[in-house]
């Protein structure tokens, strides 16, 4: 493979504080050198980004895979696909898949099939109990030791407090964490949207916030008993985001993520019984939308996740209650995170940390930022560059946006992967 070397770029890591115009070297797959002014070696190929953002792969900390099991909702390739054009290098799958990842081989299964494609790196989730039913532990060690990033029962909420209190203790014996669903079940049983005012005038069964917060709660005493880390995916309320960062406060190993529904729409986005909108957990109200932006800016959320969860057309096309929840999210994860971005609510280098950075040192990763020797795992995009999401010319398969009609500013120029051009 040629050298690449990137000239007239902005410059971009969050890890080393770097934010500033320059160029950048690949050399055998990884960074070799940065700076103001970087020779051209011999034959090198050489790409003008036009002053465009040069910054480290996307690192997706949470994304559902059709395969195996579904692979008429996604493929492993076609969601690497999606995920080069959204400018993610690295994505973490969910166990709970039609066959779900409680065995070894299976695992290994899902991390050859992604390093077969060579464009993205996939990093499978151990399931945390036997078929993500939450009743008998998985074998942590085995999973381990096949390649698990951390357990996971994926959208299932581990709803047993024993249960979740002994994923804990078995996660921290070998270095690892438990990611929760935190909604607690019977509190959920039956509800397809928040419940309140909006959920009463379309006649749908609600699901109260409070369920997020009192899972919340539960596990962060569980945490407290064990010691064990606890990291609670996908929080999109007040009360929760409030009970997190006072875990935070306490030193308690709590970390959490959120995904771009959850800061750039609220419940009204289900206003015509939009079944796009359809997600788990509900979208919410206003007051919680800003909730979570303002942990964005205190830094109480740890990452942003794609929450990538792919659903056939049919899928879709019933009434909202029986419709499946879900939303496609790796094409646009970058663009509606800008957006928070263009709103002034966080600095470039602020999304992009937790975009990048933040989930790559969760998960103990060597990329995520533009280091001498680092993984020349790039995205090149021009953060004013405007595209609209249009639900059926997505790339991949999935194509159930909740963001369908969403003007966006922020577009892909090229994606990198061991410095191999994957996208653009």
């Amino acid at each position: 493979m040629p050298d690449t070397l990137f000239t007239n770029a902005r410059l971009v890591d969050p890890a080393s504080g770097l934010d500033s115009p320059g160029g950048l070297l690949i050399s055998r797959g990884v960074i070799a050198d940065h700076g103001g002014s970087l020779g051209v070696p011999d034959g090198a190929t050489v790409v003008d980004c036009g002053g465009a953002v040069l910054a480290p792969g996307l690192v997706d900390l949470r994304a559902s895979l059709g395969e195996p099991g579904n692979e008429y909702r996604e493929t492993i390739d076609s969601a690497a696909e999606a995920a080069a054009a959204g400018g993610i290098t690295t994505l973490c799958a969910l166990p709970d898949t039609d066959t779900p990842l409680d065995d070894p081989a299976l695992l290994r299964f899902v991390w050859q099939r992604g390093e077969a494609g060579g464009s993205l790196s996939v990093l499978p989730y151990g399931a945390a109990t036997k078929k993500c039913a939450g009743k008998e532990l998985s074998e942590f060690g085995l999973l381990k030791e096949a390649g698990a990033v951390a357990f996971t029962d994926g959208t299932h909420a581990i709803g047993s407090a024993r249960v979740m209190r002994l994923a804990l203790s078995y996660a921290r014996a070998f270095g690892s964490f438990v990611v929760q669903h935190p909604e607690e079940p019977d509190l959920a049983r039956g509800g397809v949207a928040t419940e309140g005012e909006m959920a009463s005038r379309m006649g749908l069964p609600g699901i109260p916030a409070a369920a997020e917060a009192m899972m919340v709660a539960r596990d962060i005493a569980l945490a407290r008993i064990t010691r064990g880390h606890v990291h609670f995916a996908h929080v999109s309320t007040a009360g929760a985001l409030a009970l997190i960062r006072q875990a935070k406060d306490e030193g308690l190993s709590v970390t959490c993520d959120t995904a771009p529904p959850y800061f750039d729409l609220n419940e009204t986005a289900i206003g015509d019984f939009r079944t796009y909108a359809k997600l788990s957990p509900p979208l919410r109200r206003e007051e919680d939308r800003l909730a979570v932006v303002a942990a964005l800016q205190d830094g109480t959320i740890d990452a942003i996740a794609s929450d990538h969860q792919p659903r056939d057309a049919d899928d879709k096309r019933l009434p909202f209650a029986q419709a499946e929840a879900g939303g496609a999210g790796l094409a646009t994860l970058l663009g509606v995170t800008l957006a928070r971005v263009h709103g002034g609510d966080l600095s470039l280098p602020q999304a992009l940390a937790l975009l990048t950075q933040k989930p790559a040192t969760l998960l103990g990763l060597d990329t995520g930022r533009l280091a001498r020797g680092a993984p020349a795992d790039l995205v090149l995009f021009d953060p004013e560059r405007g595209w609209k999401v249009e639900a059926g010319k997505l790339p991949g398969k999935a194509q159930n946006s909740p963001f369908d009609g969403r003007p966006l500013e922020g577009r892909v120029l090229g994606t990198w992967k061991a410095g191999r051009r994957v996208f653009g």
